[in-house]
């Protein structure tokens, strides 16, 4: 019967290397035995060594692309990647909110791990007000957690602070990422605030390296995929944190600098002893 495999659409821009953005999503989809489709809101020409020109698609472009998805298709879960401007994000709500795409997880991409901001104020502004209130989940970095909730964060208390915030601007279920950069780390914890209220924290081993790309990506993808067979959400939170983990503690020798993570080692993984 048609459509009846679960499917799910990424709306990201189209990395080169295939270590982040649309093709990092791809491949978590396709580990996570979910059919993925895309809508492409940019061109990224990079390597291992750095990002080196990219082409934004024109907005009409993106409206065809998902008029055509949604005439063929029965997207379960969607994604957002990184959106490069507010015209982009405005119609990538748009088009959100004119199309049954089902549950949606929105990847800030505000700022890197390390802390640098990649978008320019105003498109920041119109990410916070106009796509993080229809967010289902909504996965953070450290760096981006302190900037939406406007706050310093020091302690688990804060984190906590911080989520609820997030909370009470629209999105129903958080997931705030922990710093990557204390000295002697040995894990990193997440805290993850569900839309009941209930929060928990989430720890996996930190692992010294090089080969991150995608990581972000692939958590909020594997989400994505998850919710799309309807997978509790508890549930595809912390098998997604395990899932990259997995992958980054499995390292690939692809390029000669900063490397993707390795998603057939998460493939390959057994879940079943995750918690419910």
């Amino acid at each position: 019967m048609t459509n009846t495999f679960p499917q799910a659409l990424t709306i990201a821009g189209s990395d080169s290397d295939g270590s982040a953005g649309m093709q990092a999503d791809l491949h978590t989809f396709f580990t996570r035995g979910v059919y993925g489709a895309s809508v492409i809101t940019a061109c990224v020409a990079g390597n291992s060594y750095g990002i080196h020109a990219s082409v934004p698609m024109p907005t009409d472009f993106i409206d065809q692309e998902f008029k055509d998805l949604a005439d063929d298709y029965q997207i379960r879960a969607s994604k957002t990647g990184m959106l490069a401007d507010s015209e982009l994000i405005e119609d990538v709500v748009k088009n959100y909110q004119a199309h049954d795409f089902g549950p949606l997880v929105v990847d800030p991409v505000i700022m890197t791990k390390h802390g640098n901001q990649l978008l320019e104020e105003s498109a920041f502004e119109t990410l916070r007000t106009k796509l993080l209130p229809l967010a289902t989940v909504l996965t953070p970095n450290f760096f981006e957690v302190q900037k939406i909730a406007e706050m310093t964060i020091t302690s688990d208390a804060d984190m906590v602070t911080a989520a609820q915030k997030m909370q009470r601007m629209g999105a129903q279920n958080i997931i705030a990422k922990g710093s990557h950069a204390l000295p002697n780390q040995t894990a990193v914890r997440d805290l993850v605030l569900l839309a009941n209220g209930d929060h928990f924290w989430l720890s996996q081993p930190y692992h010294a390296t090089d080969r991150v790309n995608g990581t972000g990506d692939s958590l909020s993808a594997c989400i994505t995929a998850e919710l799309a067979k309807g997978t509790p959400m508890r549930q595809a939170i912390t098998l997604a944190k395990t899932f990259v983990n997995t992958a980054i503690g499995h390292p690939i020798e692809v390029g000669h600098k900063f490397g993707p993570i390795n998603h057939w080692a998460a493939q390959n993984r057994d879940y079943d002893d995750l918690p419910e």
